[in-house]
């Protein structure tokens, strides 16, 4: 059995599954306790477990996550929410320098089973300083796990896995997609962290994509079925690990590739989706790999100019086609 709940509704349903579990998991953040979290996600958790364990946090990102990072450490299984990703930054030495790293760094002595998670990308006219995707960054760091889903059934048992792993990990979601409504499945389930999900069969072309782009994706799949173009849409839902083997078998089966990424085309997933392609399934490849970015250029606040630089269902058909060696 199974329930239509909002991406919001599946996230908070994780953390509190997960804190009535275990008392060693916390949630901390900005406006997450009194407030009920900025986007509501975690609304009604203070009421549950009291202060103690959801904690409203002054607007220090660097020094909130280092708690995390050093109750982490002593033994603590502590969930950080990020307002934004784009607020992140200033915890990036925490996270890069510190949690990723103090598995190695102390020969495994110590773990770091934290999660940061909060919302990554565009999200409508916030301009440049608050648009920005952060799945490569956050992926190009050794040490660290990094989730993309706004599938709320999948978002729910990746968050749940996220928080019982020994390992840091940070899980991106959509500021926009909070209301976003899927299937949740009833009663205890986890989604594997590293699996990849199909979302659509096809046979012509394979699209590969993540986090609120996977509608995109969908979007465009279902106008290419009207003209006789068969898409298939994957979901890669882990940005690291990846699942590579998905990818290559669709590959292998369609023969044509298009990845679409709302982050910035230089050094991006895209990049690499693109690169273990070629690199594991080269020969089955028909037509050049082509990928959909966000454009090259910070974002500008003009609704024209929002519209301009995302992925869309136009965009990405256009790929298809040209892939597909259709209207050329």
């Amino acid at each position: 059995m199974s329930r239509v709940l909002a991406l919001r509704d599946a996230l908070k349903e994780a953390m509190i599954e997960e804190m009535r579990l275990d008392e060693r998991v916390f949630l901390m953040g900005e406006e997450v306790a009194q407030y009920n979290g900025a986007y509501k996600v975690s609304k009604g958790m203070l009421d549950e477990f009291g202060e103690k364990r959801v904690i409203d946090t002054p607007i220090t990102e660097l020094g909130f996550a280092g708690i995390g990072v050093g109750a982490a450490m002593n033994g603590l299984r502590p969930i950080v929410e990020f307002m934004t990703w784009n607020f992140a930054i200033l915890a990036f030495d925490q996270i890069v320098n510190n949690a990723a790293k103090t598995l190695s760094q102390s020969a495994g002595e110590f773990k770091c089973p934290i999660v940061f998670r909060g919302p990554s990308g565009a999200a409508g006219q916030l301009a440049q300083q608050h648009s920005q995707t952060f799945e490569s960054w956050m992926a190009n760091t050794p040490g660290l796990k990094v989730i993309s889903c706004i599938d709320p059934g999948d978002a729910k048992g990746l968050l749940k896995s996220a928080i019982r792993d020994e390992n840091p990990v940070c899980v991106m979601e959509s500021e926009i997609m909070y209301g976003f409504q899927g299937e949740v499945p009833d009663g205890e389930y986890l989604v594997p962290i590293g699996k990849a999900a199909i979302r659509r069969e096809g046979s012509d072309v394979t699209i590969v994509s993540y986090n609120k782009m996977v509608e995109e994706a969908k979007k465009a799949a279902e106008e290419l079925e009207k003209e006789g173009i068969s898409a298939e849409v994957i979901d890669l839902r882990t940005i690291r690990p990846m699942d590579h083997a998905t990818i290559i078998a669709s590959v292998q089966k369609t023969n044509r590739l298009v990845v679409v990424d709302e982050a910035w085309p230089f050094a991006g997933v895209s990049a690499e989706v693109a690169y273990i392609v070629q690199k594991h399934a080269f020969d089955y490849l028909d037509a050049p790999v082509i990928r959909v970015n966000s454009a090259d250029v910070s974002l500008g606040y003009a609704p024209t100019f929002v519209d301009e630089y995302l992925p869309n269902p136009t965009k990405i058909i256009k790929a298809v086609k040209e892939v597909m060696y259709v209207n050329k």
